[in-house]
């Protein structure tokens, strides 16, 4: 057995973990599902429903939680994705925002499930930290019009003059 993760995030859900991660896990390469909990007749959910979903994405651990509509998601947390392609930026954007998910701004979308997500080109940290401040404006301004990111146009914002 692997050494636990010594943080793990935890995902409240409505009532839905089991969708929630069957989504979650069908999107990104090297996911599966660790461990269900269910209740018992202490409760508090009804005896043999899912409590709680241990669970991978890409080999980081989650943990879904059966908790109810108490406490939706913000865009205070969100997670975020690094991609090396555009390809790949393209693929998990669609697949995320698919049957009720939304776009938002830079790189950031919102799942049916109204989870935030920020899906980002890894040249994105190099670009932000280049030591040029004048390359490092012309990316954030180009960032700052778009939706979904595109690698092409970040690079040329980089490389303007």
């Amino acid at each position: 057995m692997s050494v636990p993760q010594k943080i793990v995030t935890c995902l409240w859900c409505n009532n839905n973990a089991e969708e929630v991660v069957g989504f979650y896990t069908s999107i990104f390469k090297d996911s599966k599902v660790l461990r269900v909990a269910r209740h018992t007749e202490a409760g508090p959910g009804p005896k043999g429903s899912v409590l709680t979903i241990e669970f991978e994405l890409a080999g980081q651990r989650f943990l879904a939680l059966n908790g109810g509509p108490q406490f939706p998601y913000t865009e205070a947390i969100s997670l975020s994705v690094s991609c090396e392609t555009q390809a790949e930026v393209d693929d998990l954007w669609d697949k995320l925002i698919a049957n009720g998910g939304k776009p938002v701004q830079c790189g950031w979308l919102k799942d049916r499930f109204g989870l935030s997500w920020q899906i980002v080109p890894t040249v994105m940290p190099e670009f932000l930290q280049d030591p040029d401040e004048a390359k490092r404006d012309r990316v954030m301004r180009a960032m700052m019009k778009m939706v979904k990111l595109d690698i092409a146009a970040l690079k040329q914002a980089a490389e303007a003059r």
